[in-house]
């Protein structure tokens, strides 16, 4: 089991920066894979980001703005989200995955404005 905590969310002019923090309450060096989820109201659930074997992929909606990093000192999950559109508000979730399952956390809102 593992449990992940967001934050850094909030309220944002387009063009502005946020980063989100994901923490895990345990080693996450030996997770394998974690990343970053968002769902905008009326919309499904969809990747952003995600980080795995020492590989990251991003949606394309977000390639060139969003960065995904890991800490793996402080279990810690970070997207820095710069250049950001009213298009990107939505509730991000912080998902990880091991042999024992796939873990989420509780979402944190985006909100851009124009």
């Amino acid at each position: 089991q593992v449990q992940l905590v967001e934050s850094g969310g909030g309220l944002v002019q387009a063009g502005g920066s946020l980063r989100l923090s994901c923490a895990a309450s345990r080693n996450i060096f030996v997770l394998n894979a974690m990343g970053w989820y968002r769902q905008a109201p009326g919309k499904q659930r969809e990747l952003v980001a995600v980080t795995s074997g020492g590989r990251i992929n991003y949606a394309d909606a977000v390639k060139g703005r969003f960065t995904i990093s890991r800490d793996n000192a402080k279990n810690t999950v970070y997207l820095q989200m710069n250049s950001l559109k009213v298009e990107d508000t939505a509730v991000y979730y912080c998902n990880a995955a091991d042999l024992g399952g796939v873990y989420w956390g509780q979402g944190t809102q985006v909100t851009v404005s124009s």
